[in-house]
């Protein structure tokens, strides 16, 4: 489940563009005090980065870091089932000497060749206190833009978020999030998504928990939309693994999938496969070309039931 608002607009895995959105680990804490739990997005993440991201076509991207606060890249991507395109993204984040109180904001954006801008900006109003806004157009037409507020406390984050306001059609989506650190180990939380419009108005209340063990996290989201949990294991350095099991009232549709990943750093290289139960396997492999400052990657997808074979290759450069 979890947020339906969250955007991505970074190539590669699908980790937050900004660092204080990933979560916390939770088994590191040894003042005795209960640690942050971190954003309600990233519940499952975990789970979620141990699954191989879908690679298809021959894609290019070349990352430039033009100083210590602003890096930019160029994707170039040659797709058999989608019209080609050229990305262009730009970072704009704190230097090392920058602290949060300096309110420097973290600025993200991404512009494709159709004229399609993903923008996100991040500001620290205080210590605990932070803003962010994104962005999101199709063309010439805005499809999304989003306002979120955040106060994280020393055992707590609260969270609101107000999506797609529009004053003229009496429209809104509202989005409340709070996590609560109840033991070391265990995480309690809910998500509350409001929606008004002219035809329609209601709301869906979601459960969270999480629990955490050494080398194990534990994840349950579960509400009037459906249930989503995860667990995550990390066997050892190299092998960590990923299970997922998802139910859709909306769509009457229930799914498992099976992910893990393999790092094998006397070769430079990092395998990751999932099996779910849609019929689709796949796998992804990671290979840092050194001592060229460029990583290969190859990926290959297979869906049974619908008999298709999705092949691609890309080089990242810097």
């Amino acid at each position: 489940m979890g947020s339906v608002l969250a955007l991505s607009t970074r190539p590669g895995r699908q980790n937050s563009p900004f660092p204080q959105d990933r979560p916390l680990s939770r088994w590191d804490r040894r003042d005795g005090r209960l640690p942050n739990p971190g954003s309600f997005d990233g519940l499952h993440r975990n789970c979620k980065d141990v699954f191989p991201q879908q690679i298809e076509g021959v894609k290019l991207v070349i990352n430039k870091t033009l100083s210590s606060f602003f890096k930019v890249s160029h994707t170039f991507h040659l797709s058999a089932v989608a019209p080609s395109s050229y990305r262009f993204h730009a970072e704009h984040l704190q230097s090392d000497t920058d602290s949060k109180e300096t309110g420097s904001p973290m600025l993200i954006g991404e512009m494709d060749s159709s004229g399609s801008l993903n923008a996100h900006s991040l500001f620290h109003l205080s210590e605990k206190i932070r803003a962010k806004a994104v962005f999101q157009t199709q063309q010439a037409q805005f499809v999304t833009w989003q306002f979120e507020t955040e106060y994280r406390g020393s055992d707590f984050t609260a969270a609101v978020t107000m999506a797609n306001p529009d004053i003229l059609r009496e429209s809104v989506i509202m989005v409340a999030h709070f996590l609560q650190s109840v033991s070391p180990q265990l995480v309690l939380g809910g998500e509350l998504v409001y929606h008004r419009g002219r035809a329609e108005e209601g709301g869906i209340l979601t459960l969270a928990g999480q629990y955490s063990g050494p080398n194990w996290v534990a994840t349950l989201n579960a509400g009037k939309g459906g249930a989503h949990a995860s667990y995550y294991h990390r066997a050892n350095k190299q092998i960590q693994v990923g299970v997922e099991f998802e139910v859709s009232t909306r769509t009457q549709e229930t799914t498992f999938s099976f992910g893990y990943q393999m790092e094998l750093p006397e070769a430079k290289m990092v395998f990751r496969g999932m099996v779910d139960s849609r019929c689709i396997i796949g796998g992804v492999l990671e290979k840092r070309l050194y001592p060229l400052p460029a990583t290969l990657i190859m990926g290959v997808f297979v869906n049974h039931r619908a008999d298709k074979l999705q092949v691609g290759l890309g080089v990242n450069v810097g």
